[in-house]
């Protein structure tokens, strides 16, 4: 898996918002992951939580790269 490199505070909101659809893991590039997330609805709102706790604190998850800027 490549590396993607991710603006921390959009992925952050798109959790906050869409983290029950599984939007935060399929930009992440965990497909499995985002489509497990989304037919559990966020693994019934326990998953979401723990990802936006984790994405927050700017966890290193595998494949991501976080970047604060744009640029």
């Amino acid at each position: 898996m490549e590396n993607r490199r991710l603006n921390w505070l959009v992925t952050l909101i798109l959790s906050i918002v869409f983290g029950t659809l599984g939007v935060d893991r399929f930009m992440m590039g965990h497909i499995w992951l985002g489509v497990l997330k989304l037919v559990t609805f966020g693994g019934f709102g326990i998953w979401w939580i723990v990802d936006i706790i984790l994405i927050a604190t700017k966890y290193p998850f595998s494949g991501v790269i976080w970047v604060d800027t744009t640029t």
